[in-house]
């Protein structure tokens, strides 16, 4: 019996174990839960044994609370968060305090900073800059060209020319190619998803992994530690090592208190032989190919490189996976034969994002678009959570005659998200920022596109979450053919989208309206 289920397509061996919420319960996340309500009402007892010094007690709080303001004040820390933390701190000064302290103590993350840090350096100069090709791209943008060499020199991500990219303007598209390319590796494949659920899309990819697998192709996948109590059992990796395919989650959750836990692998990247590469929105499961509605029509996107700039995609899925190896084995895999292609226009950059260092390169990336337009900027995310910095430079860009239009979803995947994104409408509305909301469902897609001759599509939304808190990848794409097959699918997209006025923006329900607007004060925690 063990025998069969190892021979089959894996979808029966894999879809045994517990999940949903019965597992979080009885998993090490529901350890973790109940071990914080313990430690809550441990607190609260300590407060009441003081009782009789509580005037005491309170005076030291005050000294204590203007202290940590003064300190706040005076942080490097980023103005939006700045304000959070002196509201959170005022209003509950103990515990307010001791979260802050918590989070920036760095605990549980130390090492994977370190060692973060440590590949990082190992691996900086592995994939050498073609100076003519940035000459080039000097020759045909300087301000782009500035924004390559920022790229370059904040982390090993070289600007390509060479690379052929291919857009999909809809999940169940790139799935289907998906599945042609995995059938033709012959070497390696490598995977990192934030989201990977069983169903038909995994199903069917699976049962390409298990094949390649027997025929000595080395297959790995990743994904993040969140999928552990909500969508996979926590064997899986054991389950997927019985069908040879190596597998590992990224930050499994445990019941150890760790600020590590709020830094998730969001990633999206397939990498097959070294020489074809995807990354955009779409995550392994049913919904990303609306073979399952969950919201709606699920909008999403992708590209798909071929030649050389996919060697930055293999490099980044290798410094993920050697977090808790030893020995860096890069080599053989990023000196691996390219095929000649068709010489394609343009110049692509892929690249990433790392929470453990004081880059936030996704955010930059975004904003240098903004700032450099001349034309128009057509943004599709979502989400819409937004600092001070980005909420500026949308307004900025539209207040210099910028056409900015962002598409966002009509019916949300959460009600917290979609209240805050609310609370930035008047303000971008005012400075003359086009706003829509899909109405078929739900926008999953990450999009940026300017000028018909620049874009980026990868994972990185315009939220906290994405722009401070996760490891997120993109592809950085100039005067490439495929941008105009972007720009036409946002004003398809657009027919599909209901016009947000200032109008409907006073007739939001109230309730939603107070919800964003109470819970914008805990934004940059969220």
């Amino acid at each position: 019996m063990q025998r069969e289920e190892r021979e089959s397509t894996g979808i029966r061996l894999l879809k045994k174990g517990q999940k949903g919420l019965i597992h979080a319960l009885f998993s090490r996340l529901g350890l973790f839960i109940l071990l914080l309500v313990l430690q809550v009402f441990a607190l609260f007892g300590v407060f009441r044994w003081f009782e009789n010094i509580l005037p005491h007690i309170m005076g030291g709080v005050a000294l204590y609370t203007v202290g940590m303001v003064l300190y706040l004040l005076n942080s490097r820390m980023d103005p939006t968060a700045k304000i959070t933390w002196l509201i959170i701190v005022m209003i509950l000064p103990v515990f307010g305090a001791m979260l802050y302290w918590f989070t920036r103590s760095e605990i549980g993350h130390k090492a994977v900073k370190g060692r973060m840090e440590q590949i990082s350096e190992q691996t900086k100069d592995c994939i050498p800059q073609n100076l003519e090709v940035m000459d080039r791209l000097k020759q045909e943008n300087p301000g782009a060209a500035s924004l390559a060499r920022y790229l370059n020199r904040n982390a090993c991500h070289p600007v390509y020319d060479k690379t052929t990219v291919t857009y999909f303007s809809l999940g169940e598209d790139k799935w289907a190619e998906m599945l042609r390319q995995l059938e033709q590796a012959e070497h390696f494949i490598f995977m990192e998803y934030f989201i990977v659920d069983e169903g038909l899309m995994w199903g069917k990819i699976l049962e390409v992994l298990a094949q390649k697998a027997k025929e000595g192709v080395d297959v790995r996948v990743m994904y993040d530690g969140t999928c552990e109590f909500a969508l996979l059992p926590h064997n899986y990796p054991k389950r997927l090592k019985e069908l040879g395919i190596r597998c590992k989650m990224f930050s499994p959750v445990s019941p150890f208190i760790s600020t590590h836990y709020n830094y998730r692998d969001h990633r999206k990247i397939l990498v097959i032989d070294g020489h074809t590469a995807f990354t955009g929105g779409v995550n392994l499961a049913d919904e990303y190919i609306n073979h399952v509605e969950k919201f709606g029509h699920w909008k999403d996107t992708a590209v798909m490189l071929k030649g050389w700039a996919v060697r930055s995609f293999t490099l980044m899925f290798l410094q993920m996976w050697s977090i808790n190896e030893r020995e860096l084995d890069f080599g053989r895999f990023l000196s691996a034969t390219v095929p000649p292609y068709d010489p394609t226009p343009g110049f692509v950059i892929p690249f990433g994002d790392c929470p453990l260092d004081d880059d936030k390169i996704g955010e930059r990336v975004y904003m240098d678009i903004l700032n450099r337009a001349q034309e128009y900027v057509h943004i599709m995310s979502p989400y819409l959570i937004l600092d001070g910095e980005m909420e500026t430079a949308l307004k900025f860009a539209a207040e210099r005659g910028v056409d900015v239009r962002l598409i966002l979803p009509g019916i949300p995947d959460k009600s917290v998200p979609y209240a805050l994104a609310k609370t930035h409408y008047a303000a971008l509305l005012d400075s003359g920022v086009k706003i829509y909301e899909y109405t078929p469902g739900f926008v999953h897609a990450k999009v940026f596109v300017s000028d018909d001759r620049e874009g980026v599509i990868g994972t990185i939304n315009l939220d906290y979450r994405s722009l401070y808190h996760h490891f997120e990848c993109a592809a950085w794409l100039y005067g490439v053919p495929c941008i105009a097959d972007i720009e036409a699918d946002f004003q398809a997209t657009l027919q599909k989208c209901r016009t947000v006025t200032c109008e409907t923006v006073k007739a939001e329900k109230w309730t939603r309206k107070l919800l964003g607007r109470t819970l914008k004060v805990i934004a940059p925690l969220m």
